[in-house]
């Protein structure tokens, strides 16, 4: 997907998985085509610019991360999503913020990493599939002692191809990266990892050990030590680092939950200590430089969207500083009725697709009618108006107790069987949970 899709596109690409939240839709659009005109600019201004970081503020459920989420697939940009809730102020035991942009570099060479593979896959492949015939040609003779050497060979690649060998043990030659971890720097608090075995990599060969594998593992780890021959690492880190820090996103979730509201004044305990996150979170949204194993990285240009609840505190009980880089605020909408049955019917990917493809493969043909995808949405409302208020989310629960008969029956040995999902065998079958939402909402 290109990145110089206009607002308007951006919006429609999400709209096929997130239903309503349409602000929030516009503001993350307006971001990453800002991202775009950013690029067109000359180095002079470019670097005067720098991204409208945005917070979330809804319920669970109601479609926060997965906006981020999908955001970061259209483009195909590193993301990382983190929680607030897992850090804690330096000094303290527990995860520091700058490991938020380490995950970020990590998350960025991956993308990097799977497009370079991608481009030398049939040389990659190719070369697998010699290291394979090596490996299974003597079982092969054994079993065609008048069989050509070459004619062998075809056989094999064929039956590699056709993965009629997956299940097949085979004795290989595979790097050995037992004790080659990545090791904790000792000194100056940086919690940086480094790999020592990435460090002597040009000084010291790799050792090698055979181990026994089923042919279709064997196959995947050859791939992998091919692919990285055929590409320059260094290459793969320097791209990397320049789209973590020129499109990298950062989802930081529950930002509510380490507001300070209700500090005493004490100068310690709890309130102090979520204080000090945000603080230490500051110099990292404001922009600085990360060291990582693959290089430093400038935070400056990276586009960060925070999401929380913000039930019993308020966006403007987080420290001023912080506010003020996050200057994109947007409210997301709890979901109605009306947003369950289009989840239901009209996204990508739907729950009920999912749960059709998944028993189809045991001869089970699910059909789901209007009155029962209807009656299932109103089941989710009541269930979120008498219990906590999960959002979409509710949906996986309610979709696991309707199936859940059919589910463990299924064999698949058994002929087709189609099941029509209606309104009758949805209140049948979830009889039980309907009637205790109709009955929670008369309990005060």
């Amino acid at each position: 997907m290109s990145t110089q899709l206009s607002p308007k596109q951006i919006v429609n690409e999400l709209d096929k998985y997130i239903i309503g939240q349409g602000e929030a839709k516009k503001a993350v659009a307006i971001a990453l085509r800002n991202r775009y005109r950013r690029s067109k600019l000359s180095a002079e201004i470019r670097e005067e610019i720098t991204p409208k970081n945005i917070i979330m503020q809804g319920p669970t459920g109601v479609g926060k991360t997965e906006i981020a989420r999908r955001l970061a697939k259209l483009v195909k940009a590193p993301f990382v999503k983190v929680e607030a809730t897992k850090f804690t102020e330096v000094g303290y035991v527990g995860r520091d913020v700058e490991s938020i942009i380490r995950d970020l570099a990590e998350a960025s060479v991956r993308l990097v990493k799977k497009e370079r593979f991608d481009e030398v896959h049939d040389k990659a492949e190719r070369a697998t599939f010699d290291r394979l015939v090596l490996a299974l040609y003597q079982s092969y003779k054994t079993k065609h002692p008048d069989m050509a050497d070459d004619v062998v060979r075809d056989h094999i690649i064929e039956d590699l191809k056709e993965h009629r060998l997956d299940n097949e043990i085979v004795e290989v030659e595979v790097a050995d990266d037992a004790g080659s971890g990545p090791m904790q720097m000792l000194g100056g608090g940086m919690g940086m990892e480094i790999n020592i075995s990435e460090m002597l990599g040009g000084i010291l060969p790799k050792k090698k050990k055979k181990k026994r594998l089923a042919v279709v593992d064997a196959m995947h780890i050859f791939m992998n030590e091919e692919s990285e021959k055929l590409i320059d690492m260094d290459n793969v880190s320097a791209e990397a680092i320049r789209r973590a820090e020129q499109d990298g996103i950062v989802f930081i979730d529950e930002i509510d939950k380490i507001t300070g509201k209700g500090s005493s004044g004490s100068g310690h305990g709890p309130d102090v200590s979520r204080e000090g996150v945000q603080r230490d979170l500051l110099p990292i949204v404001e922009g600085s430089t990360v060291s990582t194993k693959y290089g430093p990285i400038r935070t400056d240009f990276i586009l960060f969207i925070a999401a929380g609840a913000f039930h019993l505190s308020r966006i403007e009980d987080l420290i001023p500083e912080l506010q003020g880089r996050f200057p994109t605020l947007v409210s997301l909408n709890s979901l109605k009725y009306e947003d369950f049955v289009k989840i239901l019917e009209d996204t990508e990917n739907s729950l009920l697709l999912q749960y059709s493809s998944l028993l189809k493969v045991d001869n089970i043909n699910l059909v789901f009618e209007k009155d029962g995808i209807e009656e299932i949405a109103r089941i989710a409302v009541l269930a979120n108006e008498t219990n906590e208020n999960i959002g979409a989310r509710r949906l996986h629960s309610i979709m696991e107790s309707l199936l859940e008969d059919v589910s463990f029956n299924a064999t698949g040995d058994h002929p087709v069987i189609d099941i029509k999902v209606d309104k009758k065998y949805v209140d049948e079958h979830l009889v039980n949970i309907s009637k205790k939402f109709d009955l929670g909402k008369y309990i005060l």
